[in-house]
């Protein structure tokens, strides 16, 4: 395995994902987890809700991956996001790159989540007490 995307509505394990891209081979293992936080600029958030167009955000997490693996000298990489309503805590988001060097592993990790926000058809709707908005998805 040297990429691994999924979406799905079940919940994320942090610890399962790391697993996946462990290897002898890699120094550094880098991962970026998302979280649904409590407040946006300022204002108490009850949830998140998310929804993609499936077929099409992996077929451009693919894509991602493929830059990725290109630009830099990563082993294996994993983008995991979850779709559906998420409580305060819950991770919408997993990212995790291996490889022999810590910088790749970096950056490569950077550049996807970057990415990701800007071009795969996942969206956000933040859901507050007075109301909900969609995001932009821009990082």
């Amino acid at each position: 395995m040297t990429v691994d995307i999924q979406i799905s509505a079940k919940a994320l394990d942090v610890q399962q994902c790391i697993d996946r891209v462990m290897s002898p081979d890699c120094g550094g293992v880098d991962v970026f987890i998302g979280t649904v936080r409590k407040a946006t600029k300022g204002k108490a958030v009850l949830r998140l809700e998310f929804e993609a167009y499936e077929k099409m955000a992996v077929s451009e997490l693919n894509k991602i991956a493929q830059k990725a693996l290109a630009k830099w000298p990563v082993q294996k990489l994993l983008i995991y996001h979850r779709t559906g309503v998420l409580q305060i805590g819950e991770i919408p988001v997993i990212i995790a790159v291996s490889a022999a060097h810590r910088d790749a592993a970096f950056e490569a990790c950077r550049y996807i989540i970057d990415t990701l926000k800007q071009t795969v058809p996942i969206w956000k709707k933040e859901i507050f007490e007075d109301g909900e908005v969609w995001v932009a998805a821009h990082p």
